[in-house]
């Protein structure tokens, strides 16, 4: 098992998060006026819906580089639908390869199978809180 770790910090005179991984660093905020928010990073869904979209996108490049595939550029969205109660009802992906297709389409189903993030969203992967 890896751990995939990330830590999060108030950010100085405001009520926004700075998250970091190792060198990189990304900040997690409301929309201006909601909570306190300022806007001045991606929502939580967003950040959800980036997650899912960056691991399939580097996951195709995985098996593609595996396959001995070139890949074109391609491009990729992500929609999170969240239902009346705040619950992830669920979430699609497209994936627009326009010109390869077909060779997106061969390993779309094996990078969805090899995606860490989008399996864990597909069991709904248990998350536990506690207080430090």
């Amino acid at each position: 098992m890896r751990v995939i770790s990330v830590h999060y910090s108030t950010v100085v005179d405001t009520q926004a998060a700075e998250g970091r991984a190792g060198e990189h660093s990304v900040i997690a905020d409301r929309p201006p006026g909601v909570a306190g928010g300022k806007g001045l990073g991606f929502n939580g869904g967003q950040l959800l819906a980036l997650a899912i979209g960056g691991c399939l996108c580097n996951d195709l490049r995985y098996v593609a580089h595996a396959r001995g595939v070139a890949l074109e550029p391609f491009e990729l969205t992500v929609d999170v639908h969240v239902d009346d109660d705040g619950d992830i009802a669920r979430v699609s992906a497209r994936v627009d390869a326009t010109g390869q297709r077909e060779r997106v389409a061969q390993l779309l189903d094996e990078a969805v199978a090899a995606s860490t993030i989008v399996r864990a969203v597909m069991r709904g992967a248990p998350i536990d809180v506690a207080l430090a």
